[in-house]
């Protein structure tokens, strides 16, 4: 996925985590292009989504153990409790 999908990376629009994909941009439109364009690579190399899989037009994010949203990004509320009530 990285291979495929690092011009994308490498404009800073996606983060790929194995099969994870995210998409971010600001304006709706140009999101919506984005996504059809990664959906387009995927299908040329046989590659396909699962449809009951989509989170679309999020705000907010979970994603390997951190919560991404537009003020920016923090830990899950979950994995800081098991923190600070170690014994």
């Amino acid at each position: 996925m990285n291979k495929l999908l690092r011009n994308l990376i490498n404009i800073e629009k996606v983060v790929v985590f194995i099969d994870d994909v995210i998409v971010w941009m600001e304006d709706k439109e140009g999101h919506n292009e984005l996504v059809a364009e990664i959906i387009k690579m995927l299908e040329e190399n046989n590659l396909y989504v699962e449809p009951e899989k989509y989170k679309w037009k999020m705000r907010e994010v979970g994603f390997l153990g951190v919560v991404i949203r537009p003020e920016g990004i923090k830990m899950e509320k979950e994995k800081v409790r098991g923190v600070l009530d170690w014994p």
